[in-house]
């Protein structure tokens, strides 16, 4: 019995990429990728550098890793665009749901990917993150050429700015009421926007 808890004991504690991947997301959110040392996130994931490469590759495809995780569970682009809905409601929806998102987490505000563009271009983890944005940003075009071609391209764009500066907004302490309020004046915009298309 002895000998069996002292082996049990000794065994290594199995490591879980994707409780891994949770714990890279809160730190990325909270601090940003530049100030994310190797060395602060090993420690939250709980493995040695060698083993992080191993299971990752690098911190940039890691951080490709935690993109993917935070764009399918931050806003759930195939649930609140889907075919058939009105667009302006899931527009305004997709909006309101960003504005409450972007402020829920005092200590990981604003959207991951948006924030993440603000980096340099040239660096790895800004192209994984304009890589994400664009498949979102194609998405959002995707549904609303469906039932409106012709404005399509302009009401994209206007969706996504409004989204990047509650992004912004929030990040730098927009408190949710108030995000919430820009968001409802953006979407009282959408009817007249998708009229003409």
């Amino acid at each position: 019995m002895h000998d069996q808890n002292r082996r049990s004991r000794g065994r290594p504690r199995i490591f879980d990429p994707e409780k891994a991947v949770v714990a890279g997301q809160r730190l990325f959110h909270a601090h940003g990728y530049e100030q994310v040392g190797l060395a602060a996130l090993t420690a939250a994931i709980g493995v040695n550098p060698p083993s992080f490469y191993a299971a990752f590759g690098s911190k940039a495809q890691f951080f490709g890793r935690v993109l993917d995780r935070y764009a399918a569970a931050a806003l759930a682009l195939e649930d609140i665009l889907r075919p058939g809905r009105r667009p302006v409601e899931a527009l305004a929806d997709l909006l309101q749901r960003a504005a409450s998102s972007y402020a829920a987490d005092p200590d990981a505000r604003g959207c991951l990917v948006l924030e993440a563009l603000r980096g340099d271009p040239a660096d790895e983890h800004v192209r994984l993150a304009r890589l994400t944005a664009e498949r979102r940003r194609e998405q959002l075009h995707a549904f609303i050429a469906a039932s409106h071609p012709a404005v399509a391209s302009a009401a994209t764009d206007f969706v996504a700015s409004t989204m990047s500066g509650l992004s912004a907004s929030a990040r730098e302490g927009m408190e949710a009421e108030r995000l919430l309020a820009v968001a409802r004046l953006a979407a009282g915009v959408l009817p007249s926007l998708l009229a003409a298309g």
